[in-house]
């Protein structure tokens, strides 16, 4: 069977969406017909026909929705509706210059942390979508030959509800999602909007005080990480998935000088092999070297066999803290060996491993000031 590489559609961000939805409102109030469809420009160059989802009139005013559309690399904001309500008000005598004020309504989070691109307080509307949303305002005023002060106020209807499964809350963004985007294409297996995340966690924990970071996987080895060290501030806790190397080199840059990595075993080897990216790593060839450092401690040549055609990583963590527990230490501490390579010598790593359990099968235990 011939094998087809199935190029992957890219999609268009939250702000792009909320930038459409204010384009579309805006037209509707100018023109004697709601528009069907409107094209938005990206910042990075080209475009994007996105279709009108709802459209209601007002006076002087129109509240437009459009659907998120993430391409093939889907987030939980994908199908998610999104919404402007756009008021058209008298222009202020004197001022021939447009005025836009952008606006977050119900369902778009509000900043309560330091550390973020958006000031306290504010409704957490990066500034990318911010240009769009201007850009696209100030396109229909041109079209229309007109001069105006332009309302917009974003909404995400379903938007409290979906950031329960984001970490907005971690990052001090409360009430709804966060609307984003540098350049208003989401790019499938891009990863750029966990990266982005990973950074502001770091910043957030940096400007919130707290001087040794908590590097986890996800939710599950952070909710254990949380119980083993209960003594630290919830902004110390950070989720790198696979970002290993990127991670620890974000840390540095931000000048942290202590850092904790809290994970499951097959996590751990990845690590211990110096694998930048874990995500990226084949099992079998980890497990082939994992058996090759058993052999080379235990002298056990059946049982090193046996690691290598283990299952799993779980599987082989399995075999190996029944018999020979000791190499959970050796795998922890080859961890932070090569995490020491990708942060420098500037930084202290801590090296914890759990069970499945959630129970610690191994700690470097350097001891560091918590934050």
């Amino acid at each position: 069977m011939k094998k087809t590489n199935k190029k992957l559609r890219s999609g268009f961000t939250t702000g792009t969406a909320a930038a459409a939805a204010a384009k579309g409102a805006l037209t509707a109030i100018l023109s004697p017909r709601v528009p069907k469809q409107v094209i938005i420009s990206f910042l990075s160059g080209g475009e994007v026909c996105i279709p009108i989802h709802t459209c209601r009139m007002g006076h002087q005013s129109a509240v437009c929705t459009v659907i998120k559309d993430a391409g093939d690399d889907p987030d939980i904001t994908h199908r998610a509706e999104i919404g402007t309500r756009v008021t058209l008000m008298n222009q202020v005598p004197g001022t021939d210059e447009n005025r836009v004020l952008i606006k977050g309504g119900k369902g778009v989070g509000r900043v309560t942390k330091p550390g973020l691109e958006i000031p306290v307080g504010e409704p957490a509307i990066n500034s990318g979508p911010r240009q769009m949303i201007l850009n696209a305002v100030n396109d229909v005023l041109c079209r229309f030959n007109r001069r105006a002060r332009v309302c917009v106020e974003v909404f995400v209807p379903r938007g409290e509800e979906l950031a329960k499964k984001t970490l907005n809350a971690r990052l001090g963004i409360l009430g709804g999602l966060s609307i984003l985007g540098t350049t208003g294409v989401e790019r499938p297996m891009s990863h750029d909007a966990y990266i982005a995340t990973i950074r502001s966690s770091i910043n957030v924990a940096g400007a919130a005080g707290v001087d040794v970071l908590v590097l986890t996987t996800g939710r599950r080895s952070e909710r254990f990480a949380q119980t083993f060290l209960n003594d630290y501030p919830e902004e110390a806790f950070i989720q790198i998935g696979d970002f290993f190397k990127l991670s620890l080199e974000e840390a540095v840059l931000q000048e942290f000088n202590s850092v904790v990595l809290a994970v499951f075993f097959g996590k751990a080897v990845k690590m211990a092999q110096g694998v930048p990216h874990t995500h990226a790593a084949k099992s079998r060839l980890l497990l082939g070297k994992l058996s090759k450092w058993v052999y080379a401690a235990v002298g056990d040549p059946d049982f090193a066999l046996a690691i290598e055609q283990a299952n799993t990583a779980r599987h082989a963590f399995e075999l190996i803290v029944n018999a020979y527990p000791e190499m959970i230490a050796d795998v922890g501490n080859k961890m932070v060996h090569s995490a020491g390579q990708f942060a420098g010598d500037s930084v202290k790593v801590r090296g914890i491993i759990f069970d499945f359990q959630g129970k610690v099968a191994f700690d470097s235990g350097l001891k560091f000031k918590k934050g």
